[in-house]
């Protein structure tokens, strides 16, 4: 049974969650259309924009089961390209964002600008004529010990995150992001216990005692030492390079947010900051120019309730399958999948080009998602078919090739699709 391609502008998933949004596109174009939709309702802006190093940047994709389960084969597809004709065009284009984030934020928001030693100067004093001195909050410095040594300099062992807020009134909390105390830093604290039985560390200054108890968490300061890069087998790894840690976000999120709040990134990779924002119960909108950055953040989110826009690829690989009607319900099988352009470097034919499934309904120009799969290390072969509800619509199947293109077809037949 073939299906044919159709046009598509957009998806729709209902997932658990607070919901959100990924947007495919360039910055400057979409700029106008999300301060329409958005200006005033945001609430934390992580903007993690490139660095100016002079290189490109890839995402190493796993190809089919075998790329899954053993490590190869893969493919290196483009993820950004960070060469400029000078540091002034990346600047023109860090002012557009802080901007535009400028705009969306609601009045207790906060902007978080994570950079290097590159653009540190300069963009503290972009940030300074935007949001004005006096809503500068902290300067972070996240310090890691992961890359190589130098002998020629000290090597350069962190970056910068600019904290700036919207106003005074910005929400922060610092609570949301306690940790458990140490063990083996005591500076000559003396322990004791209370008479309710808690254990704690005293000092005594200046006529005071300063009591410390283990079961009440410290709270990190403006240098954060306590977070990791990816290390090269992390499981959070996706393969996209520049990839931060979750933690990280996870960090910046908490104490800038509330659930249900909005939470933006403009740049947004691999989508970490989303995947940060719906893990504790906060809306998500991410921006970014690259389909190979939507298709790892489409597959991280899956199961959480999005709308992805983008339209699908141009293309018309051929697809076959076969529906089988069941009670209330219709299950399909995907047996073969094959582009005629060539491009496939590895020759893969059939579900094994494929990275991502979804079954669903056409229903004007929005594909609306109710099963998907995804190759994944745990997981490395697609099921041989999904489920689908009978509701109205044209029956679909969305598929998310090896290459990051996103394409849908419905099924071919008399009644137009209706199964």
């Amino acid at each position: 049974m073939r299906f044919r391609p159709m046009p598509c502008a957009a998806e729709a998933h209902a997932g658990t969650g607070a919901g959100g949004t990924l947007a495919l596109g360039d910055l400057t174009a979409m700029a106008d259309a999300l301060r329409a939709q958005y200006a005033g309702q945001v609430q934390t802006i992580y903007l993690d924009p490139p660095f100016c190093t002079g290189k490109t940047f890839v995402l190493r994709q796993r190809c089919g089961e075998a790329g899954w389960s053993t490590g190869s084969p893969a493919v290196n597809l483009p993820a950004y390209d960070d060469r400029w004709p000078d540091r002034e065009a990346l600047l023109s284009l860090l002012r557009q964002a802080v901007e535009l984030s400028y705009d969306l934020l609601g009045r207790t928001g906060s902007l978080f600008v994570h950079i290097d030693s590159r653009l540190h100067a300069r963009a503290r004093l972009l940030l300074d004529d935007i949001f004005g001195e006096k809503q500068f909050v902290n300067e972070i410095v996240w310090a890691y010990q992961s890359g190589g040594r130098s002998l020629s300099h000290f090597s350069r062992k962190h970056d910068i995150i600019l904290y700036y807020r919207k106003t005074p009134g910005a929400y922060f909390d610092i609570r949301a992001v306690g940790l458990p105390r140490p063990k083996t830093r005591t500076n000559h604290m003396r322990r004791g216990v209370d008479a309710r039985g808690r254990s704690y560390r005293s000092i005594v200054s200046q006529g005071r005692e300063y009591r410390y108890y283990d079961d009440e968490p410290t709270f990190p300061g403006d240098v954060w030492s306590d977070v990791s890069h990816l290390q090269q087998k992390d499981p959070q790894r996706t393969g996209y390079e520049g990839q931060k840690p979750l933690k990280l976000l996870e960090r910046i999120v908490l104490c800038s947010s509330r659930p249900g709040d909005l939470v933006c990134d403009l740049f947004a990779g691999s989508g970490t900051t989303a995947v940060a924002a719906a893990r504790h119960g906060r809306r998500f909108l991410a921006v970014d120019k690259s389909p190979a950055a939507l298709a790892v953040m489409r597959k991280r989110l899956l199961g959480h309730t999005m709308r992805v826009d983008a339209p699908c690829a141009a293309g018309a690989p051929r697809l076959r399958g076969e529906v089988r009607p069941g009670l209330g319900f219709s299950e399909i099988f995907l047996e073969e999948y094959r582009m005629e352009d060539g491009l496939f470097p590895l020759c893969l034919e059939g579900a094994e080009a494929v990275e991502q499934l979804s079954v669903g309904y056409l229903r004007a120009d929005t594909f609306h998602a109710f099963a998907n799969a995804a190759r994944s290390k745990l997981s490395p072969r697609l099921p041989e078919s999904l489920e689908l509800p009978v509701l109205d619509g044209l029956p679909a199947v969305l598929t998310v090739d090896v290459l990051g293109r996103r394409m849908v077809h419905v099924l071919e037949g008399e009644n137009d699709g209706q199964i």
